[in-house]
Order: structure tokens, then sequence, then C-alpha cells
């Protein structure tokens, strides 16, 4: 089924799945993760409650009870799962991704996450190979509904700057961040698509995608903001907009969050392969033991936890938190960031000016490159320009980052696309254009 992906389940809803893999999906999931209920979250897209119903009918089915809170954001679904101790959780959603997409998150025990390795596969077999049987009516889980939204604002509300003076512009994306921020931050920010709509009328809900933060920078200057915010679709991820409407590369905000996090806990923390120097150099200054590890949620979770790390960072926008069970969660993010913009402002030092005191570096943002010999290419980058200039460090999980005294790139292949993902950074935007340049020179021997 080509909704089986690296991190989780996900397509174009009654095409790449429909309501009959679902159902066999919560039929089989009790077994896999040996679970006697299964909490289920969803978010607002228009497919989500189909979704819901035949996933319901599967867990039932099998025997197992299905926990609903209803709509929610993914991390509310993290928090539950370990807050209450559920040993398999669903988050219905397709995440930022296009109105059509649907999908399912699935977490086990501790909101361990289930991906290609720790569990998806053997989920996907069973799904293309077993029958589901449905046992006797007698022997049937239940259908439950709880509300934890109260509890889970509670958790959050510590994070809450105490006196908020900011001025601040926050989109929404019409997803699920808008069932929580106002509770939090009240009426005061100025919010853009403030209402729950699962056809998302005024943009898709992907923030890394620059026309989909055009709004939030008019805004944003219009409304003379001392700072933007934007969350995707189901509010795991965040990313930041400046006084000036300048977008703030995310990996940027890693070290941000490190402002406020190792003034009250030194400790490890994560960062992933594409991280800038820039970030890392100012974690260290902060008093970090900073680690790079693999891209994506599954093995950040994994890590967070290895080296009880205090808290870890993405390119994409996804913040993970020792206090939120080694999760991410897009809100709680935006609230230290603001707890660390509004102690700056009451110091007198723009965001923008904060920004510009960590950067240190030009750095060319992901590119893709549609490249079917993906192990080809990588290889043939890495041995062009080893030979070509002095490597101070290599670094070969996750495609590679290969590290020189002025400037680094990690090439690394996209889990579900024809694509390779480069990253190059340098010590000066002259030495960033000529090795991007070169490495381009490289790569267009293997372009379809």
């Amino acid at each position: 089924m080509k909704a089986f992906k690296a991190y989780d389940i996900r397509g174009v809803y009654n095409r790449d799945f429909n309501r009959d893999d679902v159902y066999k999906i919560g039929f089989f999931l009790p077994k896999l993760l040996n679970a006697e209920k299964v909490l289920i979250g969803r978010d607002v897209r228009t497919t989500s409650d189909e979704i819901f119903s035949a996933l319901c009918s599967g867990i039932t089915d099998a025997g197992a009870d299905a926990v609903s809170i209803g709509l929610a954001t993914t991390p509310m679904v993290y928090y539950a799962t370990s807050r209450f101790g559920y040993d398999a959780s669903v988050q219905i959603t397709a995440s930022h991704n296009p109105k059509e997409y649907n999908g399912l998150k699935i977490s086990r025990t501790n909101s361990l996450p289930v991906g290609a390795d720790s569990g998806l596969k053997e989920l996907e077999e069973m799904v293309n190979t077993l029958e589901a049987v449905p046992i006797e009516v007698s022997r049937r889980g239940k259908v439950e509904h709880i509300d934890i939204t109260g509890d889970y604002l509670g958790f959050l509300r510590k994070y809450v700057p105490k006196n908020l003076t900011l001025k601040l512009t926050i989109d929404c994306s019409n997803g699920m961040a808008n069932l929580l921020i106002k509770d939090l931050l009240g009426d005061t920010p100025k919010y853009l698509f403030d209402t729950l709509d699962g056809t998302f009328p005024n943009h898709e809900p992907n923030p890394l995608e620059e026309e989909n933060v055009i709004p939030l920078i008019q805004a944003v200057r219009q409304n003379k903001s001392d700072l933007g915010v934007i969350f995707d679709g189901d509010a795991d991820r965040v990313m930041f907009v400046d006084e000036n409407g300048r977008f703030i590369q995310p990996d940027i905000i890693t070290a941000v969050l490190g402002e406020y996090l190792l003034k009250k806990e030194q400790g490890w923390v994560l960062q992933d392969i594409r991280t800038s120097r820039s970030t890392t150099e100012h974690l260290e200054k902060l008093g970090a033991k900073v680690f790079t590890w693999k891209v994506g949620h599954s093995f950040a979770k994994m890590k967070m936890r290895e080296l009880n790390a205090v808290f870890g960072g993405e390119l994409a926008g996804h913040y993970y938190f020792r206090d939120f069970y080694y999760c991410d969660s897009g809100i709680l993010s935006s609230l230290i960031v603001l707890q660390v913009a509004e102690d700056l402002k009451e110091r007198g030092i723009a965001f923008s000016e904060y920004i510009d005191s960590i950067i240190a570096y030009s750095v060319s943002g992901e590119l893709n490159f549609r490249i079917a010999e993906k192990q080809e290419a990588m290889d043939k980058l890495k041995s062009v320009f080893t030979e070509k200039y002095d490597a101070v460090k290599i670094m070969d999980f996750d495609g590679y980052r290969i590290e020189f005294e002025d400037w680094w790139f990690n090439v690394r292949p996209s889990n579900t696309e024809p694509y390779l993902r480069l990253v190059v950074e340098a010590k000066d935007d002259l030495l960033l254009e000529e090795r991007l340049g070169e490495l381009k020179a490289v790569l267009s021997e293997f372009q379809d």
C-alpha cells in the first residue's frame, strides 16, 4: 500500500489508502502493540471522521477498546498517551500536506513512535496478507470518549510568559492550533486564519513553503508586531517571522530555545544533520553538549531518550522536549520562544537583532534535486569533494555531512520521493555561491 511511509501512514485518501485499509489497520494494531485500549485523536480534515469511524470499527472488532479524545493536535495525543499510560495511540492527520491527504501517526507505550523500523512494516504486512475476521459480538470492544483538553492546557500554561507585552501576529493555518492558542494567549495577539477548516481555504498548512508564509509576513509588517508565529496543520511544528518580516530558518530557533531551557538545566541538545554551525556554536556557548543525528521524529525521539537530552530541534520545525515525554509540540515551542522574546524586549533588544547575533554563516537552505540514482550521486559528491578539499569531519549516516574548515554540505535521500536533498553552508556568500555551483555541477550528471 502506497500510504505506508518511513514515519507514518499518509497519502491521498481513497487513492493511496481507503476505508477498508483503515479498518484493517485498526483491527491488527492492538495485536501489534499488545494493547487493550487504543487512544485516538483526529484533525479537522474533511475525511478524518470517516477514517475515525473505520479505525474504531477495526479496533473494536479485534476485541480492544477505542478511546477518543475528539479533535486534537498531534502533541495532545502524545501527551495523553504518556500521561495516562496508553500502550497504543493514533492521531488521524496528514500534518502539513494539502487538503486531499490524510493519514495516521501511530505511537506505542510512552509515546514512542511506530515507524518502518519499529512496527510499521509488520503492520503493513498484516494488512496486506491477513484476513480481518471479527471476534464474536460479546467479546468486541467499545468506543469511549474522554476530554483531556483541560489537563493539557494546564500543562502548557506553565510556559506562558507571566507579563506578556509582545505584539504578536499568529497564523493558525486553519488547523489544530486553533483548539488551544487563544486559551493560552487570549485575544490580544492578531490572529490569521483562526477557524478550524479542513479545506485550508487560505493556504496549505505547510509553513516551510515560502508562499504559505506571505500572509503572515505582510501582517507582521502591517501590525508592527514584535514577532510572527505560524503553525502547521496538526500543530506539531511551528515557525517564526521577526519584526521586519524575515522568515527565521527553523534550525536557528533551536538555538533560541537554548536561551530559556539551558539556563534552567545543562545537558545534551539534539540537532539534525542539516543544522547550521551557527546553531551548534551558539548552543555550545550556552553550555550545551550538542549531538548531531538523523532527520525524522522516529530517530529523534529514540536518540533523545538515549541521551536524556534536555531538548532537540530539526530544520523542519520540530522541537522535542524531555519535559514533554521527549516529544515535539509546536505550541509548547512557541511559548518558550515567547519567553525569550519577552525577555529581549524588556532589555530593549529587537528579535531580529538577537537572531543576527546567532547567525554567523551563509546557508543555502534545503534544495531538492530529482535523481533516481541517489546513492551513486551521493558517493560521487563524497569522492569528488574529499579529494578536492581537506575534510575535517565526515558523518556517514542519513546521507553524508562533510565538513571543511570554512564550509560544509549535507546530501541525503528523501525517504518518500525520488529526490536528493542538499544543504550547503559557508563562511560568506561568495564562498557559498562558489561551492554550491560546484556541487550542482556534479549532481547535474545524475538528474532526470
